[in-house]
């Protein structure tokens, strides 16, 4: 159990980690990764990364990874990007928006069940010319063969896991999806907070050990040609380093 006590009168942070103090300078490098900790907790119990949208239709993520992934995306230019996971679409939509304005990319969107409405809604949008959807089990023979037959040799493939966060399926969704991933591009296993969310409302005690951080990380560990590797950040004029995120340990590198 964490304690905080922020004073802003004497600009202190004192945190009290199960009797083991620490005072931080509350303007601090470490105050901030302390303070942005609860805070990514106390939104998710919120349900604060279900109140965004992108060009009209929902994307369930924190706005921080949402660019983090842009740059990503900046720096390997892929031409195919395929994502486990279309719930709204937004992140589809998001991902088509970036292909669009590079001049450079498609979208694949795979989901073991896509809901009429939302099918609809994105196969409708102006930016639905470069997404292509296949409903089905992301690990599915079928369903491999299929978005496997729709990457060219030679062309620059990313992948996002956003669709069940069990360790087992995450798992199995990395080896299926990994030899599709080109050199210095990612395969990124989303939404790794879970392991820090175990004791908060709207979390799991399980989640502790069933998350995609820790499958990310095992994966990485049978299969060095993969690292995990945040993607270096294009601009940064701060002493800061690390991601506010839902997708710690997500990014693995292959090298």
């Amino acid at each position: 159990m964490t304690k905080l006590s922020l004073d802003t009168e004497t600009n202190i942070l004192t945190v009290d980690d199960a009797g083991q103090i620490r005072i931080l300078d509350l303007y601090s490098k470490e105050a901030f990764e302390t303070i942005s900790r609860q805070w990514v907790r106390v939104g998710w119990s919120q349900k604060y990364q279900y109140t965004f949208s992108w060009m009209g239709r929902p994307v369930i993520q924190l706005p921080e990874d949402m660019i983090r992934m842009q740059e990503a995306i900046f720096q390997v230019k892929p031409d195919v990007i395929i994502e486990t996971g279309v719930a709204h679409g937004g992140s589809l939509i998001f991902y088509s928006s970036l292909c669009k304005a590079l001049e450079r990319g498609r979208v694949i969107g795979v989901d073991i069940e896509i809901r009429p409405s939302n099918r609809v809604a994105i196969e409708t949008h102006p930016l639905n010319d470069r997404i292509t959807l296949i409903e089905g089990s992301s690990t599915a023979p079928k369903i491999l063969a299929a978005v496997g037959s729709l990457v060219s040799p030679g062309e620059t493939v990313m992948v996002i896991l956003d669709s069940n966060h069990s360790y087992a399926h995450v798992f199995e969704e990395l080896e299926a999806y990994a030899k599709l991933v080109t050199k210095g591009s990612y395969i990124v296993a989303t939404d790794g907070i879970m392991g820090d969310l175990s004791d908060v409302p709207r979390g799991t005690p399980g989640w502790l050990t069933d998350n995609p951080a820790i499958a990310a990380r095992d994966f990485a560990a049978r299969n060095p040609e993969f690292v995990i590797e945040q993607p270096a950040w294009l601009f940064n004029e701060s002493a800061l380093e690390k991601n506010v995120t839902h997708w710690p340990g997500a990014w693995l590198k292959r090298v």
